[in-house]
């Protein structure tokens, strides 16, 4: 399975064929390039994937660190910095995620009413 280039861009492509499906049932463009997750397991599936690795990310950046702290001979501080700052930039991009998300159903919610 190969990780999309923006997963953003991936989600939002998702997002708009499941809005064109549900006004007309026609598929655009976007729809049909949608990723390779998207494809076996839809969106919801996508989304757990993202979010189990920023998880796994952190968890990694955490344990390096550890190793670090106790002095472990193969962990320099380059990598568990390196390693860190994967993981906050991973664990921003999920949070603006959210972040458009949430606003995006807020958004679909009023225009329901």
């Amino acid at each position: 399975m190969t990780v999309p280039v923006n997963p953003l861009a991936s989600a939002l492509q998702q997002m708009q064929s499941m809005a064109a499906q549900a006004a007309g049932g026609s598929t655009s463009k976007a729809a049909d390039s949608a990723s390779d997750a998207a494809d076996v397991g839809g969106f919801g599936s996508a989304l757990k994937a993202s979010i189990d690795k920023i998880s796994n990310d952190q968890q990694n950046a955490l344990g390096e660190a550890k190793a670090f702290e106790l002095g472990s001979a193969n962990v320099s501080l380059n990598d568990v910095m390196v390693d860190m700052q994967k993981a906050n930039v991973g664990f921003q991009f999920g949070l603006q995620v959210r972040n458009k998300l949430v606003a995006a159903y807020n958004e679909i919610s009023q225009i329901s009413v």
